[in-house]
């Protein structure tokens, strides 16, 4: 297996040098040239084993060309023990007969991007062997909210690498702002920026494209890769866990070995939900994908329209990883559908007018497998409140724009005819917007840790460990010293050193 550009302009590389580089040299993502299949034979024999197991299984599907498999097992079994993910890696809970919750949210920082952040700095760590790469790693990366601490924490004190971070300044709830300023490690930089995440997104991927400024950094003895679900090292480990909730849905009886349900996956980036599509493509039951957005709901207009605009007004919301209106992965799903000549067309439509149309051809095509919901800022609450009344289960602000969407999907599947389960992605802990969650329950404002604090005595639920005395840590990073976007050239640069 080979790794292409999704706008075709680049020659095909191993799995290694994609996961070294991150981003292809023409712009484009780096995707595999074929997808391996997922047999109902090896299903089942998944259904058997332990999370860690199911990684590797999963990874050496994709990586085999650079990656032994036990490699790759010893990498998954590094990255999900029980130190770092108490009680499971992902574990399915269940609402009612016909929806679930795939909760991702039970390693180090209380959010999804544990899941994949724990694993990427090791299979990087190899690849940089493998390629015999002679200049030390610096990770880029532009967040809406976890995947920064996510990363920082994965990569931190990693030997041959530095890892810089940069959020939109007022684009992140409080805790997940704390959690960056005050993190640990001698190789870690945070940076707050003016304006908004794409604004954000959008200079990491300008540097990453300015040649001067790798051969800037070349010479200071470093070469940049990305720690955001632009990198191939990111997405691969997500496929894993659609394919490991499936087992656990089999293994409990829930579902029959080859039966299909529905996915719902609260989307900002697309990468989530992108990693389930790629599940569905490998031969995992899986009928339709919702994607569920908040008021920034460029995607579901999308799926609706065909045309994706990102000329509209944006939206700070309670649900800020999703506060996105550029989805960097949705190219990837428009290479493996319409191939890399009209996905560059796109692109670049994309980044000339700020929109394109697809083809009504393709728009069928798509919405076979996907279908765009949106969740409105006071259904948001109501969901939490809802959910927490109906089945005493705590959920998030991004979490409940999900379920939001999959019972509304549920309640339109022809009055439950069909009878398909629901699998609905959890992808943080409610701790993490603790403020906003407790709002929505008891109409009560309170912030910081006294937000925590109440919301635990309320719910009588546990605060998650990692976000527990966070107010007592050190400051190490000042959010208050914020950067234009055309600044972030010169602070790479500076921390190159």
């Amino acid at each position: 297996m080979k790794y292409v550009s999704t706008r075709g302009g680049c020659a095909p590389v191993s799995s290694a040098e994609a996961i070294k580089l991150g981003l292809a040299g023409d712009g484009g993502l780096f995707v595999p040239d074929e997808l391996p299949e997922l047999s109902e034979e090896l299903l089942k024999e998944l259904c058997g084993v332990t999370y860690y197991k199911r990684v590797a299984k999963v990874l050496h599907m994709f990586l085999c060309d650079s990656y032994s498999y036990e490699e790759l097992e010893e990498c998954s079994r590094a990255a999900y023990t029980e130190v770092k993910f108490p009680g499971g890696a992902a574990p399915v809970a269940k609402l009612n007969d016909r929806l679930y919750v795939l909760e991702l949210w039970h390693g180090p920082t209380a959010a999804f991007k544990d899941m994949a952040l724990q694993i990427m700095p090791r299979l990087l760590s190899l690849a940089l062997q493998k390629t015999g790469e002679s200049l030390k790693a610096l990770i880029l990366a532009a967040t809406s909210g976890d995947t920064g601490k996510a990363a920082l924490e994965g990569y931190k004190d990693v030997p041959g690498t530095k890892i810089m971070v940069f959020y939109p300044a007022g684009g992140v709830s409080s805790m997940q702002k704390l959690q960056m300023a005050t993190q640990e490690g001698e190789n870690v930089f945070v940076q707050a920026v003016k304006g908004n995440f794409d604004d954000t997104q959008a200079g990491v991927k300008r540097i990453f494209s300015s040649e001067k400024i790798k051969s800037d950094l070349a010479g200071r003895g470093y070469m940049i890769t990305s720690a955001n679900s632009i990198n191939w090292g990111r997405l691969a480990p997500q496929i894993a866990y659609y394919i490991s909730a499936y087992c656990d849905l089999v293994a409990t009886g829930d579902v029959k070995l080859g039966e299909e349900i529905y996915v719902t996956v609260p989307t900002g980036n697309f990468g989530n939900i992108l990693a389930a599509y790629i599940a569905k493509r490998m031969g995992l039951p899986i009928r339709r994908l919702i994607c569920a957005s908040n008021s920034n709901r460029v995607l579901a207009d999308f799926f609706e329209s065909g045309v994706y605009d990102k000329n509209r007004e944006f939206f700070l919301t309670i649900s800020p990883s999703m506060d996105i209106l550029v989805s960097s992965n949705l190219e990837r799903l428009l290479w493996f559908v319409t191939g890399p000549e009209d996905t560059a067309g796109y692109m670049k439509s994309l980044a000339e007018t700020g929109k394109y149309q697809i083809t009504p051809e393709l728009h069928y095509e798509l919405c076979r497998d996907f279908i765009g919901l949106w969740c409105p800022e006071d259904e948001t609450r109501a969901e939490i409140k809802s959910v927490w009344e109906r089945y005493r289960y705590l959920c998030d602000t991004h979490t409940a724009v999900g379920l939001y969407c999959a019972e509304n999907y549920l309640e339109g599947d022809g009055r439950g005819a069909s009878g398909r389960k629901m699998l609905a992605v959890s992808t943080a802990s409610a701790y993490k917007f603790a403020s906003d969650v407790y709002f929505a329950l008891t109409g009560v404002t309170a912030e910081g840790a006294e937000a925590i604090e109440k919301l635990s005595e309320y719910t009588k639920t546990p605060v998650p460990a990692p976000l527990c005395g966070l107010e007592q840590r050190k400051i190490r990073f000042d959010p208050q010293a914020a950067i234009e976007a055309d600044g972030m050239d010169g602070a790479v640069l500076a921390f190159a050193v």
